[in-house]
């Protein structure tokens, strides 16, 4: 959870009031248990996971072809 916590820039105490949801809703699973800490991972199989997967692809997709596509010019007659 720190590490989670840490690289979404979202704090540890707010990422604690949510993330058993998760758990429970299958959302993020637990992997292993070392020592103390419990290691967890995004469940890839879970239908919203995967939704917001394929969801986060189209945006970049689209995003990305955006900015790769030519400049139109603009010539003096089609500005007159």
């Amino acid at each position: 959870m720190t590490e989670i916590a840490r690289e979404s820039n979202v704090s540890y105490n707010s990422l604690k009031v949510f993330f058993n949801d998760w758990v429970e809703k299958g959302i993020v699973i637990k992997t292993r248990k070392v020592s103390k800490s419990d290691y967890f991972q995004l469940n890839i199989k879970n239908s919203f996971v995967s939704n917001l997967i394929k969801l986060d692809w189209k945006l970049t997709k689209e995003y990305t072809l955006k900015e790769d596509q030519p400049v139109k010019k603009i010539t003096q007659k089609q500005v007159n």
